[in-house]
């Protein structure tokens, strides 16, 4: 539960619209639920702005699944990243509400309005085989209420294509930039724009990438100031940062 619905429901308390029982239900698994092999952390969004989601890599389908949907009973808007169709047919069957997002390899379920953010966040891609991470990263800033524009397949390799997307570049508030490769892209769109990059390597190119150390190094030595750099892959965690500088 966020700040929007603990507020929602102390109103509806006042009001009469919901009863101190019907509140008290609500309220009894904060901060977290014990399921036995995982602690579920409703009280997260509160805390710091940001909702648990789930990490469906190393879990089991079902641990997923009911994971999933105790956190939709709480009444929040809930997302798994790295899920594969195999998840979303588990959580599926438990929630039938829930959406599966394949490029991005995520699942939500939307049913808790946000506080809009105060610009536009775009997620820009060198190149197609970097949508999976840039797509995690739209999908995760949607759903904490942020209107997003992706402009894909935009690599310095081909510089023009860049270049014709200056407009929407800058009047974004935050802009989250994924490449592989030799990572130069974010450097290029930081010295275009007046706001915060945040730069994500992706695990895309040949040997001498090393599975996105090349691109990861490469962003860290970046010489533009408004560039800062998240892990190898990590558009969830990008989403997450851009998320909490556009509500500021």
């Amino acid at each position: 539960m966020d700040r929007a619905g603990i507020e929602a429901l102390l109103v509806a308390l006042s009001e009469g619209r919901a009863s101190v029982n019907e509140a008290m239900e609500r309220l009894r698994n904060l901060p977290f639920e014990e399921l036995g092999f995982a602690k579920v952390d409703h009280h997260r969004a509160l805390r710091t702005g940001v909702p648990e989601a789930i990490y469906a890599a190393g879990k089991t389908t079902a641990q997923v699944a009911e994971i999933f949907l105790r956190m939709a009973q709480a009444g929040g808007n809930v997302l798994v990243t790295r899920a594969s169709r195999e998840v979303y047919e588990a959580v599926h069957a438990a929630e039938p509400r829930a959406e599966f997002h394949e490029t991005a390899r995520a699942i939500t379920l939307t049913q808790a309005p946000q506080i809009p953010g105060k610009g536009m966040i775009a997620v820009v891609c060198a190149g197609t085989s970097d949508l999976p991470v840039a797509e995690e990263a739209a999908v995760t800033a949607r759903l904490m209420g942020n209107t997003v524009k992706l402009i894909a397949d935009v690599g310095v390799a081909g510089i023009h294509r860049l270049l014709a997307c200056k407009d929407a570049l800058q009047t974004a508030r935050v802009l989250i930039v994924c490449a592989g490769m030799e990572g130069a892209l974010p450097t290029v769109v930081g010295g275009l724009v007046n706001a915060p990059v945040l730069a994500v390597p992706t695990s895309v190119g040949y040997g001498a990438s090393f599975g996105g150390v090349a691109a990861l190094l490469g962003m860290l030595n970046t010489c533009a100031p408004n560039v800062s750099v998240v892990n190898i892959d990590n558009g969830f965690g990008a989403a997450c940062i851009a998320s909490l500088i556009n509500h500021m």
